[in-house]
């Protein structure tokens, strides 16, 4: 199930002590972020448990922040990716806001890549469990705010582009965002940073161009058959 950041801020929202409830309920609810992401960064998938021992919290106390290790997980990615999920544009030319978007989002991923890699780790273990029919009843960690992301990135060629088109643009997109890049660009062919972001940057910008250029030349094909048909 996809997660749009609509959705996500809501959910935040909720998840926020209510505001007769800040001092010390607040304080332990970022307590227990804060342990968590420290035990993210260093590469490990945290249960409820774990964060409310390393944060010397109760574990009653933790689960009522945190019902579930999806929901603490969650809670955490959310608070890594921080301005991506605000993040907006006023530009009109789909080239240059998918650029924008990288530039923003980029950066803030390879800052808590290990982080997004803990999240992933929890989405493929529980895919394998669920596989295994061994999930139970597990609350599932969700993804997918990169969809929405990419989506409104490339807002300006819905008019251009038909809905197949468009979403398969985004979709195409999506391979080129993330922190399944950061590992593909940097741990396999060794990138550095600047490196990683250069062609993550120039793969994302020709996916646009070869979508318009497909959708402009379709639609010159069309044209040019309209009059055959009617000489």
């Amino acid at each position: 199930m996809d997660v749009s950041r609509q959705q996500a801020a809501v959910r935040d929202s909720d998840d926020q002590p209510p505001a007769a409830e800040k001092g010390p309920r607040a304080r332990t609810r970022r307590l227990m972020l804060e342990t968590a992401t420290r035990l993210m960064q260093s590469g490990l998938t945290p249960s409820v448990s774990e964060v409310a021992e390393a944060a010397q919290v109760s574990r009653a106390t933790a689960y009522r922040y945190f019902p579930s290790q999806a929901a603490l997980v969650q809670a955490v990615v959310d608070e890594g990716l921080g301005p991506i999920l605000t993040w907006t544009s006023n530009s009109n030319d789909a080239e240059r806001r998918v650029a924008d978007l990288f530039a923003t989002a980029m950066p803030r991923i390879e800052a808590f890549e290990a982080t997004f890699k803990a999240a992933l780790k929890l989405s493929l273990d529980q895919w394998a469990r669920r596989q295994a029919g061994t999930l139970g009843s597990e609350p599932a960690f969700t993804r997918g705010h990169r969809v929405d992301l990419l989506k409104d990135a490339i807002a300006p060629l819905k008019g251009r582009l038909k809905p197949r088109q468009f979403k398969r643009l985004a979709q195409a997109l999506s391979l080129m965002f993330g922190v399944e890049v950061v590992t593909v660009l940097k741990d396999i062919w060794g990138l550095d940073s600047a490196e990683m972001m250069s062609v993550a940057q120039w793969a994302a910008g020709a996916l646009v161009r070869a979508a318009m250029a497909e959708s402009e030349a379709k639609s010159a094909g069309m044209l040019v058959a309209s009059q055959g048909t009617t000489a």
